[in-house]
């Protein structure tokens, strides 16, 4: 499981980019590339990183559902995932 502070600097950066998107697209389409120096660095969506919602685990993590590869299969075996099924043949 990650540290809570990991978490919350995770949400953190999630609305610092949110605030800064709309000026972040109209530096880009002027190319003032000055200008986004000037932006924060957490400004940027590629700081921010895929967590799991569950643990807060960062590898492994499955896009389509928003868990890591451990949460995922644990919640399978548990029947708590719609269509998700043990393989067997």
């Amino acid at each position: 499981m990650a540290k809570s502070s990991w978490k919350e600097r995770n949400k953190k950066k999630q609305k610092i980019v949110d605030k800064y998107a709309a000026l972040r697209a109209e530096l880009r389409s002027k190319r003032d590339y000055e200008g986004l120096s000037q932006l924060p660095r957490n400004a940027s969506p590629t700081r921010i990183v895929n967590r799991c919602k569950i643990t807060g685990r960062r590898h492994g993590y499955f896009r389509k559902f928003g868990v890591s590869r451990l949460t995922f299969r644990e919640m399978a075996l548990h029947g708590l995932i719609p269509g998700v099924t043990k393989a067997s043949w």
